[in-house]
C-alpha cells in the first residue's frame, strides 16, 4: 500500500494529473498550460516576465505556487536568458527535456548525464522530476538538486550546491548574492565582482560559531530550517518555522538584496497570516556587508536604510542621482562634475564659492577614507575637505576629522553614529541658499574658498598639457622630454636645481641615504606660504651611469600617478642637466627604523606598531593590484616606511621598484633590494613576483611585533641572533611571551600576537607559492579569516 502512495504522484498526465508523457510539450503564449501537481499546489510551465518581448522581456520556464493570488516562482530553469513568446519545452521522444527558441535553437536542458527519462511529473512538494522508468520511483534530475534560489519543505541545500538571489523585485537573473554550502561544511553569505561570478574574499554571514561538520541544509514540513550533519543530527537552526504544514505553505528564499527569508502562506483564504516573512538573516543587510573593498549593500555613493519589513533601500546623496534609474543597486553619480574642484572658473572674480558641504544625519560610509586627523573644531575639518579634491566626504566626530574619496562604499543609515557626516556638492548658479533643498539649517553647509590661481603662464601651461592623452615610452626618447610629459600628466611641479639648493640651504640637512643618493629637509614655497618636504637628491655617478635614470623616470611617472594615504606624495621634480631630484613631501616622525630602532628607554606603543602593520599591508595590496599599473616595490624595510604626524605608515622609495605589464604575474630583473630583507628567489635566478614584497613585508611584520632588527649580532643567546628563526621556535614551542620583552600591552593582547606572528611565518616561507598574496595578508592580520598553522619556513630548502 505505502508503495502505491510512493508511485502516486507519478499517476498524472499534463493538466489532468498524469504522469507527463514522452513528446508532450508546452509553448510560451499570452495564455499558457501547465504540467500540475495532484494537488494543483504547484504547477510547472511558463511564466511572462516584462512584456513578452525578446528585448524588454520574455518567458520564465519555471515552478510556482499554483493556488497563491500571487505567482510565486520557486524554482527557474532560464533566469539568465529569456524564452522568447513562441519557445518550446519538450519532453522528447528520447527522454530528454530540452527549452528551444522558435527557430528550434536549445536555450537549456538538464544535466542528466547519459540517462534518458521514462516521463516527468510535477510533485506536490513542488520538485519536478524527470524519472528513470515508469515502475520505478526514482529520477534521472529534479529541480531540487538544481536550485535557485528557494528552498521548499523536504528540499535540501547539499555541500558544493548554492543559491543565487535573482537581480531585482522583476529581474529574475542572478545577482551578485550567493548562498552558498561549502564543501568545507560551512555556511556562508557571499557578495560576488558582479558581473562576474567569483566570490568576494569576505563572507558576510556565516552558521552561528563558524560550524564546519555541516553536510545538508534542509527545510522540514514545519518550517525549521536545519543545518544537519551527515549523520541527519541537527548542528544549527536558522529558522524556527512557523504553523502547520497542513494549513500553511512554506518556503525559504534567499531575496534580490542579499537576505534569506522564512515565508508562509495560509492554505484556506478565511487565515489571517499573510505572506509577510517570519525570519530573516542577516536582520541588517545594510551593516552586514562591509569591509574595505567592494561597495556595500548597495552601490557606490549610495547608502543602504531599512524600511519597516527590514527591507533594504537604496538611496542617493544631495546632487546625486542613481547610475541606473531602472536599477537602484547600480549606486549612484553626482549630477555635478567633480573635476571643476580642479579646474576652477578664471571669472570667479566675486569671490563665489564653487563647493558646499550638506550634511548628512546618521549616514555613514565606513569605508573609502584616506586621510584621518585631529581637529580641534569642526569648522576647520570642514574647511579641510573643502580645500582637498581628493574629497568626496568627511565626518567629524570626537575632535576626529576623516577625510574620504569618491567612490563612497559601505554606505548607510547608523541611528547610533556620533558626529557628523557632510558630502562635498557643486554650488548651483543661483547665489541663494542650497538649504531649502535638502531641508537642512544653513550653518551645515560651508563655501568652498576660491582656489588658488597660476600666477604665471608656465603653471597655467602645466594645467593644459596635464590633460593631454599623449604619453611616449621613457626608454626610446629623451629622459627630460620623457619626463616632462609623465610629471605633467600626474600634475606634478618641475623645480629648478636652483630652487632646491635654496630650499636645502645648501643642501646641509641629510634626513637619510641610501644606494641611489641622499635626502634632504627643505622647505619650499607653496601657495604663498612655507612647506617642509624631502628632497632626494640621485648621487651623480648614477646618473652618469644611465641606470638611475630609469629608476628616476620610474618615480616620477609612477608615484605621481599613485594615490593612496599609506603611500608617501610625490610633490615635484628637477630634472635640469645631470641633476636627477625628487620633491616628496615631509613625514614630520620620520622613518619606522627610527621608531623602532632608535634606542628609546622603552618599546613603541604595541598598538601603534599594529596599526603600522596594518597600514603598510594596506600600501601593498594598493601597488601589487589596485593602482593602473602594478608595481613590484623590492626595498620593502623600514627605512623605506615613513611615518606622518599622526603616526600612519607611508611606503616610499620607488626607486627599486619594478612594473607588471597587465595580465603579467612574474618579471625578471637583477637582484634588488637590502640585505636582510630580500627574498629567497633573488638568488635563484628565476622570475620575481609580487611575492617578492611579501617575503620582506613578513620580516617587517616580525620587526614591528618583536620591536628588533631582524638580524643581531649583539644578543646573548645565538639561537637569538637571527629573528625569522627565533621567532619560528618561540611559536612552534608556545613560547612567544619571549619575543616580547616587557611590553605589557602586547603581553595582554596575545590573541593578535599569535595572529601576526603566524601572517608573518606565511609571508616569510621559502616557497613563494605558498605565500599569500598581500590583499589576504590584510584580510588575515584584520581577522577577518582564519589564520592556519603556518609550515617551518625552512622547510622548503631542507626538501631541496
Amino acid at each position: 500500500m505505502s508503495f502505491l502512495l510512493l508511485l502516486l504522484p507519478f499517476l498524472v498526465t499534463p493538466q489532468s494529473n498524469r504522469n507527463v508523457s514522452l513528446g508532450s510539450s508546452l509553448t510560451a503564449a499570452a495564455s499558457n498550460a501547465h504540467w500540475v501537481s495532484p494537488s494543483g499546489d504547484f504547477a510547472f510551465g511558463f511564466e511572462q516576465v516584462g512584456n513578452g518581448t525578446h528585448d524588454d522581456g520574455g518567458y520564465l520556464l519555471a515552478v510556482v505556487f499554483d493556488k497563491i493570488p500571487e505567482r510565486t516562482v520557486v524554482w527557474s530553469a532560464n533566469r539568465n536568458n529569456l524564452a522568447p513568446r513562441g519557445s518550446k519545452v519538450e519532453l522528447t521522444t528520447g527522454g530528454r527535456l530540452v527549452l528551444t527558441d522558435p527557430s528550434g535553437r536549445q536555450i537549456w536542458t538538464p544535466d542528466t548525464g547519459e540517462r534518458a527519462a521514462s516521463h516527468a511529473a510535477m510533485l506536490d512538494t513542488g520538485n519536478f522530476v524527470l524519472a528513470a522508468a515508469a515502475n520505478v520511483v526514482s529520477s534521472v534530475w529534479g529541480s531540487f538538486q538544481d536550485p535557485t534560489d528557494t528552498l521548499l519543505p523536504t528540499q535540501a541545500l547539499e555541500r558544493d550546491t548554492q543559491l543565487i538571489a535573482k537581480y531585482s523585485k522583476s529581474n529574475y537573473s542572478e545577482s551578485r548574492f550567493k548562498f552558498i554550502m561549502q564543501d568545507d561544511g560551512n555556511l556562508v553569505m557571499y557578495t560576488t565582482h558582479y558581473p562576474e561570478s567569483r566570490a568576494d574574499q569576505f563572507a558576510y554571514w556565516v552558521t552561528r560559531n563558524y560550524i564546519r561538520a555541516g553536510y545538508s541544509l534542509a527545510l522540514n514540513q514545519s518550517g525549521f530550517l536545519n543545518l544537519l550533519a551527515a549523520n541527519g543530527t541537527v548542528l544549527d537552526t536558522v529558522f524556527n518555522g512557523g504553523g502547520s504544514s497542513q494549513d500553511f505553505y512554506h518556503r525559504v528564499t534567499f531575496d534580490y538584496d542579499g537576505v534569506l527569508r522564512y515565508y508562509e502562506h495560509p492554505k484556506r483564504n478565511d487565515m489571517s497570516s499573510s505572506t509577510d516573512h517570519a525570519s530573516t538573516s542577516p536582520p541588517d543587510i545594510c551593516t552586514a556587508i562591509g569591509g574595505p573593498l567592494g561597495s556595500g549593500a548597495c552601490g557606490y555613493n549610495s547608502y543602504c536604510e531599512l524600511e519597516d519589513d527590514n527591507r533594504r533601500v537604496c538611496k542617493c546623496p544631495p546632487k546625486y542621482v542613481f547610475q541606473d534609474p531602472s536599477d537602484e543597486s547600480r549606486g549612484c553619480v553626482p549630477d555635478f562634475d567633480p573635476e571643476d574642484c580642479r579646474h576652477p572658473q578664471e571669472s570667479n572674480n566675486n569671490n563665489d564659492a564653487l563647493f558646499v558641504l550638506a550634511a548628512m544625519p546618521k549616514v555613514n560610509w565606513s569605508e573609502s577614507n584616506y586621510d584621518s586627523f585631529p581637529s580641534e573644531t569642526e569648522e576647520a575639518c570642514q574647511q579641510s575637505c573643502l580645500n582637498d579634491c581628493r574629497c568626496a566626504l568627511v565626518t567629524y566626530s570626537r575632535e576626529t576629522c576623516t577625510m574620504k574619496r569618491s567612490p563612497l562604499s559601505n554606505g548607510r543609515v547608523e541611528d547610533a553614529m556620533s558626529g557628523k557626516s557632510l558630502i562635498k556638492i557643486r554650488r548651483s548658479n543661483s547665489t541663494t541658499s542650497l538649504a531649502p533643498d535638502f531641508d537642512q539649517p544653513t550653518d551645515t553647509i560651508l563655501p568652498m574658498q576660491t582656489l588658488v590661481r597660476g600666477s604665471s603662464i608656465f603653471v597655467n601651461i602645466i594645467f593644459v598639457l596635464a590633460s593631454c592623452p599623449w604619453r611616449k615610452n621613457p626608454l626610446n626618447s629623451k629622459v627630460g622630454e620623457t619626463l616632462d610629459q609623465g610629471a605633467l600628466s600626474s600634475n606634478l611641479r618641475r623645480f629648478a636645481y636652483k630652487e632646491m639648493e635654496t630650499a636645502t640651504g645648501g643642501f646641509k640637512q641629510v634626513l637619510g641615504s641610501g644606494s641611489s643618493g641622499t635626502v634632504y629637509k627643505g622647505v619650499i614655497n607653496d601657495h604663498n606660504s612655507e612647506k617642509l618636504v624631502a628632497i632626494k637628491v640621485l648621487d651623480k655617478v648614477h646618473v652618469m651611469e644611465g641606470h638611475d635614470v630609469r629608476e628616476f623616470t620610474t618615480e616620477v611617472t609612477i608615484i605621481g600617478e599613485t594615490n593612496h594615504k599609506n603611500l608617501t606624495r610625490l610633490v615635484g621634480f628637477c630634472n635640469e642637466g645631470q641633476h636627477r631630484v625628487l620633491v616628496y613631501e615631509f613625514m614630520s616622525n620620520g622613518s619606522l627604523a627610527d621608531f623602532l630602532f632608535g634606542g628609546g628607554e622603552t618599546r613603541p606603543n604595541w598598538y601603534t606598531r599594529t596599526r603600522i602593520a596594518y597600514s603598510v599591508a594596506r600600501g601593498l595590496v594598493y601597488l601589487h593590484e589596485e593602482c593602473n599599473t602594478p608595481i613590484i616595490h623590492c626595498d620593502i624595510k623600514p627605512q623605506n616606511i615613513l611615518l606622518d604626524c599622526s603616526m600612519t605608515a607611508r611606503i616610499s622609495d620607488f626607486g627599486l621598484s619594478k612594473l607588471m605589464k597587465a595580465n603579467q604575474t612574474r618579471t625578471t630583473t637583477a637582484i634588488r633590494g637590502t640585505k636582510g630583507y630580500l627574498a629567497p628567489e633573488w638568488f635563484r635566478n628565476v622570475p620575481v613576483t609580487p611575492k617578492v614584497d611579501v617575503h620582506s613585508f613578513g620580516i617587517v611584520l616580525l620587526e614591528l611585533v618583536c620591536c628588533r632588527k631582524n638580524f643581531m649580532m649583539e644578543v646573548e643567546k645565538e639561537e637569538e641572533m637571527v629573528l625569522v628563526d627565533w621567532a619560528y621556535d618561540c611559536y612552534s614551542k608556545g613560547k612567544l611571551h619571549k619575543l616580547l620583552g616587557d611590553d605589557k600591552d602586547a603581553m595582554e593582547d596575545m590573541v593578535r600576537v599569535e595572529r601576526l606572528v603566524k601572517v608573518s611565518i606565511w609571508c616569510i616561507q621559502e616557497d613563494p607559492s605558498l605565500r599569500p598574496s598581500m590583499k589576504k595578508v590584510v584580510h588575515m592580520l584584520e581577522g577577518a579569516v582564519l589564520v592556519s598553522e603556518p609550515p617551518d619556513p625552512n622547510s622548503f630548502m631542507s626538501a631541496i
